[in-house]
């Protein structure tokens, strides 16, 4: 099968913008290329040590989307497309820089492209117990590792960005032995799985994504959570009438806002809510809401442009 792959130059900050956009216009799949997701290894956690030392030589110096459209005879008008919302987000204030925004597209042989992030893939250490080991790699786990088989597949969630590993720390700090969570917005199921890995009794994994959903379900398989983690195909919280003790969402600030209400119905008392996605312009306005929605932050984490925050409802 043949392919059109269009790369754009970007930052690491607008890379999860673009990913969207390009998949909204009918890219069959992204493949993001960030050095900084190897630069920003935090080297307390033990994350550095795992990385290979020659990943860099070969990485862009920009940060490069790069997306893939089916040579089906609508491809030129998927690009063109591509293009114009790509030249129409540079007279936008968005409140960080996209970078150069230049697309170049080329044709691509076969289904490879599927494959080749996984080289940039590599174990890494989130917190002091995490360890996020891709399926097709290999890894000596140390004593205390709690060691997270995974295979992001075409689905959002590898841990490398920070608002990730910043829930993770989070679920360290709040889940206790047997506790009830939900992860609305789940993606690969990363944090539904980090939850029970670290002792969640039950965990439910929510996206409206059939593809995440499917994701999700595999990874389950894959750590053998079967028992313990169920992915669900839903709208944020609509399909969900249970409560957790920790509620995690890693989405985008606006949805975090909006969801403060329903998540308080669903917090049992004491119950956390943890939040990211959230960019340090943006961390006003959930603040915001978190106050009229009776909550009161007890924890805050923040790496680079994004922040992390753990809330409870007040009594």
């Amino acid at each position: 099968m043949k392919w059109i792959q269009m790369s754009v130059e970007t930052t690491t900050m607008g890379a999860e913008l673009i990913s969207e956009l390009l998949m909204e216009i009918g890219a069959s799949g992204v493949e993001i290329v960030d050095r900084y997701d190897v630069l920003s290894a935090d080297k307390r956690d033990g994350m550095w040590d795992m990385i290979d030392e020659h990943v860099l030589e070969n990485m862009p110096e920009a940060t490069v989307v790069k997306a893939f459209f089916e040579a089906d005879g609508n491809e030129a008008e998927k690009t063109s497309l591509a293009r114009a919302r790509i030249a129409a987000l540079r007279g936008q204030e968005l409140g960080f820089d996209l970078g150069s925004l230049k697309a170049e597209t080329q044709p691509v042989q076969d289904e490879d492209w599927k494959d080749n992030w996984k080289k940039w893939y590599k174990p890494m250490r989130i917190g002091s117990r995490i360890v996020i080991k891709p399926t097709w790699e290999d890894y000596e786990p140390q004593a205390d590792d709690l060691v997270l088989e995974l295979d992001p597949g075409m689905a959002f969630g590898t841990g490398t960005h920070e608002t990730t590993s910043m829930c993770i720390t989070m679920l360290e700090k709040f889940i206790t032995p047997g506790c009830q969570c939900i992860d609305v917005g789940c993606g690969s199921g990363i944090l539904a799985l980090a939850a029970a890995k670290l002792g969640a009794g039950s965990c439910v994994a929510i996206d409206l994504d059939e593809l995440a959903v499917k994701v999700a379900g595999e990874n389950i398989l894959h750590n053998h959570l079967e028992d313990r983690v169920t992915a669900v195909h839903g709208d944020l919280l609509e399909q969900c009438d249970q409560k957790a003790d920790v509620i995690v969402a890693n989405i985008i600030a606006d949805v975090i806002c909006y969801l403060c209400r329903p998540v308080s119905e669903r917090l049992k008392d004491d119950g956390v809510f943890i939040m990211s996605g959230i960019i340090k312009e943006k961390e006003e306005d959930v603040l915001n809401a978190l106050n009229h929605a009776g909550y009161t932050v007890c924890e805050r984490l923040s790496k680079g442009e994004w922040v992390c925050l753990a809330a409870r409802l007040n009594a």
